[in-house]
C-alpha cells in the first residue's frame, strides 16, 4: 500500500545544505533571537530537526494529521494510555503483546483504569463489554504472537457508536501493509524497532493520529513525559524506512514459502500464518493486508510442552534465537519464557498461547535455507525424544 517510490520521495532533502541524506540534529537546545522567538525549535526534548522528518514521515506514511516518536514501543503505548483517567475502560485484544499486558495490568489497572481482553476476531465480542466508561478499543492485527486478524472497519464502526477511540498497533504489518486509519481507526501505534527501522539496531516507538485534537493532546503527554526519540535513532529509524517496502516484500514471500513447508511437518500441530488458506482470519487479512500478509509465523508442536519448545529453538543455525522480531535476520523465541513471560499461564493459555509456541521471524535470507535449517531443527527434535522402554 505504500510503494518504495512513496516512500522515498516522502523523505525531503535538507533545504539548508540541499543534503539527501537526513542531518542529524545532535544538539540539547537551539539559540534563540529573543525569548520565544526561534526558529521552530527551542529545546530537543519538545522538538528536533531529524525527530520532525520522522514524525512527518510516519504521519504521510498512516495517512495521519501527525506522528510522534518515542524512545521505545512501550513508551509510544503509555503515551496514549495517558490521555485516560480513573475510572475509565478498555477493551483490548485477549492476544496482546507481553509487555503491553504488564503495562495495562501492573501500572493502570493500578491507577484505576479497567481492562476487558476480549477476541476480536469476531466484532460482535466486543459488544458484551464496551459501555459509556469505554474510551479505547486496543487492537492488534495481526497480533503477537497468534496472529490473530481483526477486522478493522467492523471495529471501528462498533467504537463510534460508543464514542470510544480505536487504537490500532500495526507493528506485524506496517503501513506497507495495512493502514488502520483508513479502515476508521483514531490512533496507529508501532513498535518503530521491528520493521520500520528494520536492522535491529535501535528501539523505537511510534504514534500516529487522525486528527488535530488527537494530535495536540499526544504532543502535550510527549513532551510532559518526555519519553521522547534521540536525533540519532530518529535518523537510523528514516533511513530504514527507506528500504521497508523491499524488505516487507522479501520477507512475506519467504514467510510464505516457510509455512507452506510447515503445514506439511506432521511434528506441528497448529500453525498460524494469516496468509494459508486455512487460517480462520484469512479472508479478512487478503481484504485489510493488500493480499501480502507480513514476515511472521507461528507454530505449536504435537508435544506441547516447554522442554519440547526449547529442544527445537535451540537447534537453528540460520534463525537466531532472541527477542525482537522484523530484523533482516531470521529470528525465532519461545513466547512462553520470552516475550509473553509476564502474561500469566492461565491467560496466555486461554488467549491461545501454548507452551510449545515457537514464533519465527523471517529475515532476507533466502526461502530454501531457511527451511534447511527448520528440517535440521525437527530432526534434533525427533531425536531429543526420551526412548520408552517396552
Amino acid at each position: 500500500m505504500c510503494s518504495t517510490t512513496e516512500i522515498l520521495h516522502s523523505i525531503p532533502v535538507d533545504p539548508l545544505t540541499g543534503s539527501i541524506s537526513v542531518p542529524v540534529y545532535q544538539t540539547s537546545t537551539f539559540v534563540q533571537e529573543a525569548p520565544g522567538v526561534n526558529k521552530g525549535f527551542d529545546y530537543a526534548r519538545s522538538n528536533n530537526p531529524t525527530r520532525k522528518v520522522l514524525e512527518d514521515l510516519m504521519a504521510k506514511l498512516e495517512n495521519g494529521h501527525s506522528g510522534f516518536a518515542f524512545a521505545t514501543g512501550l513508551a509510544a503505548i503509555d503515551s496514549v494510555i495517558k490521555l485516560l483517567s480513573a475510572g475509565d475502560e478498555i477493551v483490548a485484544v485477549d492476544d496482546i503483546y507481553g509487555g503491553a499486558y504488564r503495562l495495562f495490568t501492573h501500572v493502570y489497572e493500578k491507577l484505576g483504569i479497567k481492562i476487558h481482553y476480549v477476541d476480536t476476531t469476531d466484532a460482535e465480542n466486543i459488544l458484551e463489554y464496551i459501555n459509556d466508561k469505554t474510551r479505547l478499543v486496543w487492537i492488534e492485527s495481526p497480533t503477537n504472537p497468534t496472529l490473530k486478524v481483526s477486522d478493522i472497519r467492523k471495529i471501528a464502526n462498533i467504537t463510534k457508536c460508543f464514542n470510544a477511540l480505536l487504537v490500532v498497533d500495526n507493528t506485524f504489518a506496517s503501513p506497507v501493509l495495512q493502514k488502520p486509519l483508513e479502515l476508521g481507526a483514531d490512533i496507529v501505534i508501532h513498535s518503530g524497532t521491528k520493521y520500520l527501522a528494520g536492522h535491529s539496531d535501535l528501539v523505537a516507538g511510534l504514534v500516529v493520529t487522525k486528527t488535530e485534537e488527537l494530535s495536540e493532546r499526544i504532543k502535550f503527554i510527549q513532551n510532559a513525559s518526555g519519553g521522547i526519540l534521540g536525533p540519532w535513532d530518529c535518523f537510523l529509524t528514516i533511513r530504514g524506512i527507506e528500504t521497508l517496502g523491499l524488505r516487507v516484500e522479501k520477507q512475506s514471500a519467504t514467510a510464505l514459502k516457510v509455512a507452506q513447508y510447515l503445514s506439511h511437518r506432521p511434528e506441528v500441530d497448529q500453525l498460524y500464518y494469516p496468509g494459508l488458506p486455512s487460517h480462520k482470519n484469512h479472508k479478512v487479512a487478503k481484504k485489510q493486508q493488500n493480499g501480502v500478509y507480513g514476515g511472521i509465523i507461528s507454530f505449536s508442536l504435537i508435544d506441547d510442552t516447554q522442554d519440547a519448545a526449547v529442544s527445537f529453538v535451540t537447534n537453528t543455525k540460520y534463525f537466531k534465537l532472541a527477542e525482537s522480531l522484523g530484523g533482516v535476520k531470521s529470528l525465532l523465541c519461545h513466547p512462553a519464557q520470552m516475550t509473553h513471560a509476564s502474561v500469566p499461564r492461565e491467560k496466555r493459555l486461554s488467549s491461545g498461547v501454548q507452551d510449545s509456541l515457537i514464533r519465527l521471524s523471517c529475515g532476507i535470507e533466502d526461502a530454501e535455507h531457511l527451511i534447511a535449517d527448520l528440517e535440521n531443527a525437527f530432526r534434533a527434535l525427533k531425536k531429543s525424544k526420551p526412548v520408552v522402554a517396552v
